[in-house]
């Protein structure tokens, strides 16, 4: 095997494997990515039993073809400390060694046969539908933040993805509840699709919100039993699915809630910031003192001191309610437009969140006791 490849293409490659493979894998070959030189083209991939991701780069210069694994994490520190956009030379020494050259630099790099590579045949059924790159990421983004990190509730750690209806129009719809607040926002379909409803894992949320970023344009989606795949242009993203039942969210959602608060976005957001700023771990509450057109925020800590702050806002009522000040960072963090509507029903109760800059995303936030 030998090839030459531009610096940045390579580097951007192995920066979304650093995302797949694990820091501490018991299996040496896991710690590895698979190159693979043929037809002028690089095909990489890495994986953690989980989760695989396959990247091609194309119109490589292919003098030798060939394949082999070597250290992801060594490879993708030496590659990032080239030159940027210079020429890189890697060639196949023998068996075990891999050496790469640029400039001035040569390294050689302890490799593993590429047959020793895990890599399974999947079988994806003809259940495919696309979606615009820019739609599910914002699926994704809105969502992924309310993803719980208990691990004895498995099923509440990742996105569920389902297919809904309202009113004769379709969607994609994306929900996640950490059981304290929860995220719903969904994207318009043009058509019904075959679309069995999952379970999407953190980590591979977060590994395609990376990849999301950088592209803009279809994403084929499509799922067998326990897998789903998402491909795009030169990638293709192969996940385990949770197993598990997500709870029935629509019950969660607060159908009573008519104090309605509305402010601008900004201001509210910096506001609770800075408030928040006297509480050193972001656990003490928020309180909320709204009586007509006027939010009083406050923030009491008995060991770093007290934080007061005053907004005017849109209220007719008088209501005293307290929030984890991290949640309403969270949610208003994510929202598109220019004010944030807060739905209240008493002290006690759920506050429902809205975006009049985006109708399709809607947040439940669980007030605090005392």
């Amino acid at each position: 095997m030998k090839f030459n490849i531009n610096q940045q293409d390579l580097q951007q490659a192995l920066n979304y494997c650093q995302g797949v493979i694990e820091k501490r894998s018991t299996l040496p070959i896991l710690s590895n990515i698979l190159l693979d030189a043929n037809n002028s083209n690089l095909t990489i991939t890495a994986t953690d039993l989980d989760l695989i991701f396959i990247h091609q780069i194309k119109n490589v210069e292919i003098l030798e073809l060939g394949s082999t694994t070597t250290t992801s994490s060594i490879m993708y520190d030496i590659i990032r400390k080239f030159t940027s956009g210079k020429k890189i030379n890697l060639s196949l020494k023998d068996e075990s060694k891999l050496q790469v050259e640029s400039e001035k630099s040569l390294f050689n790099l302890n490799c593993i046969n590429a047959s020793e590579f895990p890599l399974t045949d999947e079988n994806f059924n003809q259940n495919e539908f696309s979606i615009k790159s820019k739609q599910l990421l914002k699926l994704l983004n809105k969502c992924k933040f309310s993803v719980s990190n208990d691990e004895t509730r498995h099923y509440l750690s990742g996105i569920y993805l389902h297919q809904t209806e309202v009113e004769d129009k379709i969607y994609l719809t994306a929900a996640a509840t950490d059981s304290h607040r929860m995220s719903i926002s969904k994207v318009r379909l043009e058509n019904k699709i075959e679309f069995e409803p999952i379970i999407l894992p953190k980590k591979t949320i977060f590994q395609l919100c990376s990849l999301l970023d950088n592209y803009d344009g279809e994403v084929k989606v499509s799922n067998a039993k326990s897998k789903i795949k998402f491909e795009l242009d030169n990638s293709i993203l192969i996940s385990k699915l949770i197993d598990g039942k997500f709870p029935n969210y629509i019950q969660v959602i607060p159908k009573n809630n008519q104090k309605k608060l509305e402010l601008d976005l900004k201001l509210f957001l910096d506001s609770v910031d800075r408030v928040a700023s006297v509480s050193l771990d972001k656990k003490d509450g928020v309180k909320f003192n709204l009586s007509k057109d006027v939010l009083n925020l406050s923030v009491n800590n008995t060991n770093s001191g007290d934080g007061k702050e005053s907004l005017n806002v849109s209220f007719d009522h008088e209501l005293e309610i307290s929030f984890n000040s991290r949640y309403l960072i969270d949610v208003a963090s994510q929202l598109d437009g220019e004010k944030i509507e807060v739905y209240f029903n008493d002290t006690g109760s759920p506050a429902l969140i809205k975006d009049p800059g985006d109708f399709d995303s809607i947040y439940v936030v669980m007030p605090m006791k005392g």
